[in-house]
């Protein structure tokens, strides 16, 4: 009897013969929607005194298409970063106690560290950072949903706003996660990416130097005092799986974090 042996390019094709890494989840290659056309056709930005107009850095709704990759099921926790720090011997976050996270925290997300720290970690532990569109194709789902558990604002799904005053536990809000089981995408900490910030897709960065790394996934703060009213739109408009912020990368901020990829 003749044996049959299968590709190897059947294999990956199926995802069957690489084991997924402890941790992460699976997110397939192929086409998704990144970014919107949507418009602030009433200036709302503007007239709330928001730091940026709504939508126009997501601009243009373009389809782009990524090879598979696994990414962290959590933002990376205190804990985790704790081994790395011992490791390594990288300096701590601001407020630890030589390389101890402070009490009670260590499924709580990593906060105040800088860019390259969560770089750093990412490629200790055999891994990177998200590049946005990773990070959006996770988020969002080959279909371009708004919000990582689908399209309408549900505030309840996520850490967000201000109600918690701070991260919660890693996967707090299992009804906030996608379909294929990534916690916290909306809400937490914000998340750094692997690219430079630039205005809008059509756009590279300043020519006068690269200043901002790219943020996602919004964040426990609040967004200001506003009346309920107001305060909702905006919530909804951040919690957008296409929503963009910058940060300085040298910047510590108690509400970024970050996740890897692989």
């Amino acid at each position: 009897m003749r044996t049959v042996t299968l590709p190897l390019l059947l294999c990956w094709t199926l995802a069957a013969c690489t084991p997924i890494p402890p941790g992460m989840v699976l997110i397939p290659g192929g086409p998704f929607i990144m970014g919107t056309d949507d418009v602030d056709t009433d200036h709302r930005a503007v007239e709330h005194g928001l730091m940026k107009p709504w939508f126009e850095d997501e601009h243009p709704a373009r389809v782009v298409t990524l090879p598979p990759f696994y990414i962290d099921r959590y933002e990376v926790t205190q804990g985790e970063y704790q081994t790395f720090v011992r490791a390594t011997r990288r300096s701590p976050p601001p407020g630890w106690q030589n390389t101890h996270h402070p009490p009670g925290l260590a499924r709580h997300p990593v906060v105040s560290v800088t860019w390259a720290d969560a770089d750093a970690y990412c490629r200790w532990a055999g891994k990177r950072l998200p590049t946005e569109a990773e990070w959006e194709k996770t988020a969002r789902g080959f279909e371009g949903r708004r919000y990582p558990w689908g399209d309408r604002f549900e505030p309840g799904r996520a850490n967000i706003g201000g109600a918690k005053n701070g991260p919660t536990v890693v996967g707090s809000y299992p009804s906030g996660q996608t379909p294929e089981g990534v916690h916290d995408l909306t809400g937490n900490v914000w998340e750094w990416t692997a690219d430079w910030y630039a205005p809008s897709a059509k756009s590279e960065p300043p020519s006068g130097g690269q200043t901002a790394r790219a943020l996602r996934g919004s964040s426990w703060s609040g967004v200001g005092h506003f009346a309920p009213e107001i305060l909702q739109p905006i919530l909804a408009h951040n919690a957008r799986g296409s929503f963009r912020l910058y940060a300085d990368p040298e910047g510590r901020l108690n509400d970024v974090g970050f996740r890897c990829v692989k």
